[in-house]
This record gives C-alpha cells, sequence and structure tokens, in this order.
C-alpha cells in the first residue's frame, strides 16, 4: 500500500484546510482502517484522527470538536477537514492505513504516507 497525502498549506487562525491521503497498490481499500498523525517541531507524534473499516471514527483530544475525517472508497481517498485553526496546529501531518482492526484506540499502522505540511499563523 502506498500512500500519497497533498493539501497543506498556509493558513490564518481561524481558518480551515482539507488536506487528503490517496492510496495505491491496494485492491480492497475498504477493508483497511485510516489514519492521520502529525508532528510539530521538536515534538513527537501525536494521534489526529482514526476512520475504522466500518466507519466508526475517534479523535486526537486537542483537534475534538474541530477536525473530521472521512473516506471515499471509491477513490481510495481519506480526508480531514480542519476548521477553527489555532497556530499549535502547526505540523507535518502524516497519512496511514492498516487492515481493518475494529479498535479505535489502537495506534500502530502498517502503512505510512509522506507528510504535508500545515501552518497556522497568528
Amino acid at each position: 500500500v502506498q500512500l500519497q497525502a497533498s493539501g497543506g498549506g498556509l493558513v490564518q487562525a481561524g481558518g480551515s484546510l482539507r488536506p487528503s491521503c490517496t492510496a495505491a497498490r491496494v485492491r480492497t481499500f475498504s477493508n483497511y482502517d485510516l489514519a492521520w498523525f502529525r508532528r510539530a517541531p521538536g515534538k513527537e507524534r501525536e494521534f489526529v484522527a482514526v476512520i475504522l473499516e466500518s466507519g466508526d471514527k475517534s479523535y486526537g483530544s486537542s483537534v475534538l470538536g474541530r477536525f473530521t475525517i472521512s473516506r471515499d472508497n471509491a477513490k481510495k481517498t481519506v480526508y480531514l477537514q480542519m476548521d477553527s485553526l489555532k497556530p499549535e496546529d502547526t505540523a507535518v501531518y502524516s497519512c496511514a492505513a492498516r487492515w481493518r482492526t475494529y479498535d479505535t484506540a489502537d495506534r500502530t499502522y502498517e502503512y505510512w504516507g509522506q507528510g504535508t505540511q500545515v501552518t497556522v499563523s497568528s
């Protein structure tokens, strides 16, 4: 499975962005759990959101209520709608995938894409 993220950019605080991540070399995209993580300069990687094969979702506490994860299985793409952005959301956002687990709390992923930079100015 290969993952390609895009759609990052520079936005002012309070604005929105919608990065996406498209998969290649995968036959049954719908059977995979998909997630977004981020890494800010000088910090450890942070879980952002996951959407399971079932459609169940979970979010990190710092983005809950502001970010929404969704998927389009026909397009083999996962999206992250980011609203009410804050300067502390500045980071490289990466997508990840794994074969279905039915467990939103599991943070282990097998496949990773390269990141897309999101910068939020104050």
